[in-house]
């Protein structure tokens, strides 16, 4: 493998350079190319045109190492995680629509409290309350206090539509 990836870097350096290929190198269809830039001598580019070239990628290394520099990036300042403010993320769920799944994202709820959350909910039928999750196992007055700013408040029962 080293061999042929030697080859093909030759190949591409000599065909840059304008160097004669040695017809070996060509496949069996090709054993008589026509004449192009690289058999007849001349460079692919010309001189002026690899140091343009060349001056341009220095050009832009330069510019996006100063870009670092200029950023904070010699000083470890880049990206500051430590740095900034802790964000609080506020969500409230519905009672007598969520599942399990975002029961589990409430503080102090895992996913065996959550489950059950749901099936008190499927076997008793919805919560009228807030209060009436106390009938789930595992949820006590502070499970409760602790996860209420989390639920939506239940409309009252005068107000649903329908009934």
């Amino acid at each position: 493998m080293k061999c042929v990836m030697q080859a093909a870097v030759w190949l591409i350096l000599a065909f840059l350079q304008g160097v004669e290929i040695p017809t070996y190198f060509y496949p069996l269809s090709m054993r008589h190319p026509t004449p192009n830039r690289a058999s007849t001598g001349s460079p692919w580019l010309k001189r002026m045109d690899q140091a343009a070239i060349a001056a341009l990628t220095v050009l832009a290394v330069a510019s996006v190492g100063l870009y670092w520099v200029g950023q904070g990036g010699a000083r470890g300042r880049l990206i500051e995680l430590d740095r900034e403010p802790r964000q609080s993320v506020s969500f409230q769920i519905d009672l007598n629509e969520a599942d399990w799944a975002e029961f589990s994202l409430l503080p102090g709820v895992g996913e065996s409290l959550a489950r059950r959350i749901v099936e008190s909910r499927k076997a008793e039928g919805r919560f009228a309350v807030l209060e009436d999750l106390r009938r789930v196992r595992g949820i006590g007055p502070k499970t409760l206090e602790r996860i209420k700013p989390y639920l939506r408040p239940l409309p009252e029962t005068g107000n649903v539509a329908g009934q």
